[in-house]
C-alpha cells in the first residue's frame, strides 16, 4: 500500500478546486494511459462508480487511497503484457492476460473484445481502455454466475430476464 502521506500530496493536486473531494472531469485530466490521449471518459465514470461508496459522484481521499491500488494494479498488470512498451496490447497480449484471470475465450470472441474497446481504430487496446474491457467482463460474468446456479456454463432466462440483468449492471 502506498503511503499515505504520498497519497495524500496526489490527492491534492488532483482535486484543483480544493472541494475535499475528486470530481470525474479532475480524475480523468490528472489520468494517463502514456499514449497522450486522454483517459477514456467512460473507463472514468466507472472508475468514481466503483469507488463512490458514499454515493455523492465524486472521490474522498479514503475513496481514493482504494482507487489508487486499484489502477495501480491494473497498471502493473497491462505493462506485463504490453512487452513492447507501446501503451497498447493487442488480441494475443489480451488473451494472454484474461487467460491468466482465468477466462477461457475463443480467438473470434477477442477479436469482439478487440473491436468494442479500440477506441482508436488501430486494432489495439489502450490501458484505459482495458480497465474498461476487464471491469465490464467482470461485472458480466458476476452477473451470469448469479443464474447458473449448477455452475455448468449454461443458463436459461427469459429475454426480461436478461434485459433487466444487463440494465442492472452497475458498468
Amino acid at each position: 500500500m502506498a503511503d499515505p502521506n504520498f497519497l495524500a500530496g496526489i490527492f491534492q493536486r488532483i482535486d484543483k478546486d480544493r472541494s475535499g473531494s475528486i470530481s470525474a472531469h479532475e480524475l480523468q485530466e490528472a489520468l494517463s494511459n502514456g499514449t497522450w490521449t486522454p483517459f477514456n471518459p467512460e473507463t472514468v465514470r466507472m472508475m468514481i462508480g466503483m469507488f463512490d461508496r458514499d454515493n455523492s459522484g465524486t472521490i474522498n481521499f479514503q475513496e481514493f487511497q482504494a482507487l489508487w491500488k486499484y489502477v495501480t494494479d491494473w497498471q502493473n498488470c497491462f505493462r506485463s503484457y504490453d512487452r513492447d512498451g507501446s501503451g497498447s496490447i493487442d488480441k494475443n497480449e489480451l488473451k494472454m492476460a484474461l487467460t491468466r484471470f482465468g477466462y477461457r475465450l475463443s480467438d473470434r470472441f477477442y477479436e469482439v473484445l478487440v473491436k468494442k474497446f479500440d477506441r482508436q481504430g488501430k486494432g489495439v487496446v489502450a490501458f484505459d481502455d482495458f480497465i474498461q474491457c476487464c471491469v465490464v467482463l467482470q461485472t458480466l460474468t458476476s452477473a451470469f454466475r448469479m443464474h447458473d446456479t449448477d455452475q455448468d456454463g449454461w443458463i436459461r432466462i427469459s429475454y426480461e430476464q436478461f434485459l433487466t440483468l444487463v440494465f442492472s449492471l452497475r458498468s
